[in-house]
């Protein structure tokens, strides 16, 4: 059976006047989101805009920023550090399922029987401007 377009969150279906009585906030605020590049929703052929749930999930969550008082470049900042830290910890999960399936490498440079301690960590100089 073909997916559905409701099946798919990131399909456009949701009008800009629907998001806004959903979410409780006004249509403008929503279109300026749009023109800070806070949230860049799809548009329709006729040029209107048009969010999928995962748009209305970011702009709820845009939301709950600027109620604690963040500022829109705070947030838009705030979303991209998102993205990043959610692209590396994909990237360490993918790094983490490539030692499980690969099978141990032998240490061929020294035998098995010589082994280095690790080093101990220098101490660190104290701060001049730390107040204590």
């Amino acid at each position: 059976m073909p997916e559905l377009p409701f099946d798919d969150e990131h399909a456009p279906l949701y009008s800009l006047g629907q998001v806004a009585e959903m979410l409780q906030v006004r249509q403008a605020y929503l279109r300026r989101l749009d023109e800070h590049g806070v949230i860049s929703p799809s548009r329709s052929s006729g040029g209107q805009r048009r969010y999928s749930r995962a748009d209305i999930m970011t702009v709820r969550h845009v939301t709950d920023l600027a109620d604690q008082g963040m500022t829109l470049i705070a947030i838009r900042r705030i979303l991209e550090l998102e993205r990043e830290l959610a692209h590396a910890r994909r990237q360490l999960q993918e790094a983490r399922g490539h030692l499980t399936n690969t099978p141990p490498q032998e240490d061929t440079e020294r035998p098995a029987s010589h082994h280095t301690l690790p080093q101990a960590a220098p101490t660190p100089s104290p701060d001049p401007l730390s107040r204590r």
